[in-house]
C-alpha cells in the first residue's frame, strides 16, 4: 500500500511539474499577443485580459457553490468568507497595479526582458513574507534576493540608454505580482476559495482600467481584436493551469519550473518579434534562473 501510494504521489508531481509547463507556455502566449495587439493602450489591453478572467471566474464560482451542501445556488450576499477582505483588497490593489506595469513593460520592452522582470515575483514574496505572514527568512532565502537583484540589474541596465523606465516598471510588476501572491497565501490559510479569488481580482481590474474604455477608448481593428481574446484566452489557460498544479504537488516542489515562461517568451520574440536577448540579459535569466534551482534543490535535499 504504501509503494501504491508513493507511485501515486509520483504521478501527481509528474502531472504537476506538466502543468506548470502548460501555464507557463499559456502565460507567455498571452505576452506575446498582448505585445501582437500593438499601439491599442495599456489599460484597455488590461481590461480586455482580465474580463475573460471573471466570466471564467464567475462561471467557476456558480459550480462550486452548487456543489457546497447548503448553499443556495444564487446566494452570493456573503461570499467572501469573514476575515478576508483586507487580504482580498490588497491582493487588488498590488495584483492590478504590477499587471498593469508589466503591460506597459511588455509593450516597450523585449518580451523575454519583461517576462524575466516580472518573475522576480518570488524573491519579493520571500521579503514581503516577513510583515505580512510573519516568516523568518533562512541564509539562503536572503542570499537567493541578493542574487536574484544583481541578475535583475544585468536585465534592467541603469546608466545605459535602455529603456530604463519601462524596465523599472517591469521590476515593479514583479513586485506587485510577488505581494499579491503573499496576500493570496494568506487567504488560502483562511480558506477562501480560489474562484472568489479569482473573480474579485477580475472585477477590481475591471473597474480600475474600465474608464479607458468610456472616455478614450481606442478604436481596434479586427487583428486587434482577435489578439486580445487569444490574449484572454491564453491567459486563462494559464491560470487553470497554475492552479490545478499548485493542488497536485507542494509550490517549493514545482514552482521553478514556471521559469521556462521566460524560455518560451524568448522562442516567441526570436522567431516572431525578430528580437535577440543582448549577451547582459542572457547572463541576468542565467543568475536568475540559476538560483531559482539550486534553492530549489537545496530545499528538496534538506527535506529528505
Amino acid at each position: 500500500m504504501d509503494t501504491l501510494e508513493k507511485e501515486n504521489e509520483r504521478k501527481k508531481h509528474r502531472l504537476g511539474i506538466l502543468c506548470v509547463i502548460v501555464a507557463a507556455f499559456g502565460f507567455s502566449l498571452m505576452t506575446f499577443f498582448v505585445r501582437q495587439a500593438g499601439d491599442v493602450p495599456t489599460l484597455q489591453k488590461a481590461f480586455f485580459r482580465n474580463a475573460f478572467a471573471a466570466v471564467i471566474a464567475f462561471v467557476s464560482l456558480i459550480v462550486s457553490t452548487k456543489k457546497e451542501k447548503g448553499v443556495r445556488p444564487r446566494d452570493y450576499s456573503s461570499f467572501i468568507k469573514p476575515g478576508c477582505g483586507r487580504d482580498i483588497l490588497f491582493r487588488c490593489l498590488f495584483g492590478t497595479s504590477g499587471m498593469i506595469a508589466n503591460f506597459y513593460a511588455i509593450d516597450h520592452l523585449g518580451i523575454a526582458d519583461a517576462n524575466m522582470l516580472n518573475k522576480m515575483s518570488p524573491f519579493f514574496a520571500i521579503l514581503l513574507s516577513i510583515p505580512i505572514l510573519k516568516e523568518k527568512p533562512s541564509k539562503l532565502d536572503w542570499a537567493s534576493v541578493l542574487i536574484a537583484f544583481f541578475g535583475a540589474l544585468l536585465i534592467i541596465r541603469p546608466g545605459t540608454n535602455l529603456a530604463l523606465g519601462p524596465a523599472l516598471l517591469g521590476l515593479y510588476g514583479g513586485f506587485g505580482a510577488g505581494t499579491a501572491y503573499v496576500f493570496v497565501r494568506s487567504l488560502g490559510r483562511k480558506g477562501e476559495r480560489t474562484p472568489v479569488i479569482v473573480l474579485c481580482f477580475s472585477l477590481f481590474s475591471c473597474m480600475v482600467t474600465l474608464p479607458q474604455l468610456i472616455f478614450a477608448f481606442h478604436p481596434m481593428t479586427g487583428e486587434q481584436w482577435l489578439c486580445l481574446c487569444l490574449a484572454g484566452i491564453f491567459a486563462a489557460l494559464g491560470q487553470f493551469g497554475i492552479t490545478t498544479a499548485y493542488k497536485l504537488a507542494p509550490a517549493k516542489e514545482i514552482s521553478v519550473f514556471d521559469y521556462t515562461q521566460v524560455v518560451f517568451a524568448a522562442l516567441l520574440g526570436i522567431i516572431f518579434l525578430e528580437e535577440t536577448p543582448v549577451p547582459l540579459s542572457i547572463l541576468g535569466y542565467v543568475i536568475i534562473i540559476g538560483t531559482a534551482v539550486f534553492r530549489w534543490n537545496r530545499l528538496r535535499t534538506r527535506e529528505k
